[in-house]
C-alpha cells in the first residue's frame, strides 16, 4: 500500500543553503563520517543541532527519493505505488520558517513532531536549526538532484547521481527516466529513514 511506502508527517521541500555532512547515521549508513562544526553547536535545550544533508554517506549503491505534497500529482503517486518505490513523503507546510522568530519556528516544528525536516523552499537559518533540535528533529533534508518532467537537474556538484544522493521528485516527474539513469549507474532506491534513523 502507498501509505507503507511513503513516510509520513514531514515538511515541504526546497534547497537554498549549503549542506553539511551528517553527524548521526542510521543502521545501514557507512561509518567514519566526520561531524561538521555546525553539528557540534547546541540548541537552547542543550541538544546538538541536526545536520543539514542533501547526501548520505554510505557504501550501499542507493539513492533516496523524496516527494513533496503527493496528493497534488496523482500520476506520480500512482507510479510510486505501481513501482513500489520507497519514497519519503514530506507533508506541505506553507508557514515560512527562515527569518521568523525562534519561538514561532519552534511552535511550528514541534506541532508536527517530525524526525526529519524539509524546510519550505529549503530556506533555513540558525533559529530553524535550534528549533529543530529542540523539537527532536534528527536531520534537515534538502536534495542534490531534482527529478522534473524533463529529467534530472542538479543545482550544484556533479551532473550525475552518486550513491547516497537525495533526489526530490516534483509533479510530473519522469520516473521512467530516473530508473533508467539509476540502472546505468548500478544504483537502486532505498528508504531514507532507514539511513537517517
Amino acid at each position: 500500500m502507498l501509505a507503507g511506502a511513503l513516510a509520513s508527517t514531514l515538511f515541504l521541500a526546497g534547497c537554498a543553503q549549503p549542506v553539511v555532512p551528517i553527524e548521526r547515521l542510521g543502521k545501514k549508513a557507512a561509518e567514519g563520517v566526520r561531524p561538521h562544526a555546525r553539528s557540534l553547536a547546541a540548541a537552547p535545550s542543550g541538544r546538538a543541532l541536526p545536520p543539514v544533508v542533501d547526501h548520505v554517506p554510505t557504501r550501499d549503491r542507493v539513492v533516496f527519493l523524496t516527494y513533496d505534497a503527493p496528493g497534488r500529482d496523482p500520476g506520480l503517486t500512482a507510479a510510486v505505488r505501481e513501482l513500489r518505490l520507497p519514497v519519503s513523503r514530506f507533508a506541505p507546510d506553507r508557514a515560512p520558517l527562515a527569518g521568523a522568530p525562534y519561538a514561532t519556528q519552534r511552535a511550528t516544528l514541534c506541532a508536527h513532531r517530525a524526525r526529519l525536516l524539509r524546510p519550505p523552499g529549503g530556506a533555513y537559518d540558525p533559529a530553524t536549526l535550534r528549533a529543530a533540535a529542540d523539537c527532536g528533529v534528527t536531520a534537515v533534508v534538502l536534495w542534490r538532484a531534482t527529478l522534473t518532467p524533463a529529467g534530472l537537474t542538479y543545482p550544484r556538484g556533479p551532473r550525475h547521481l552518486r550513491r547516497g544522493d537525495i533526489v526530490r521528485l516534483v509533479p510530473g516527474a519522469a520516473t521512467d527516466s530516473l530508473l533508467r539513469a539509476l540502472r546505468k549507474r548500478d544504483l537502486t532506491v532505498a528508504r531514507l529513514e532507514d539511513y537517517l534513523g
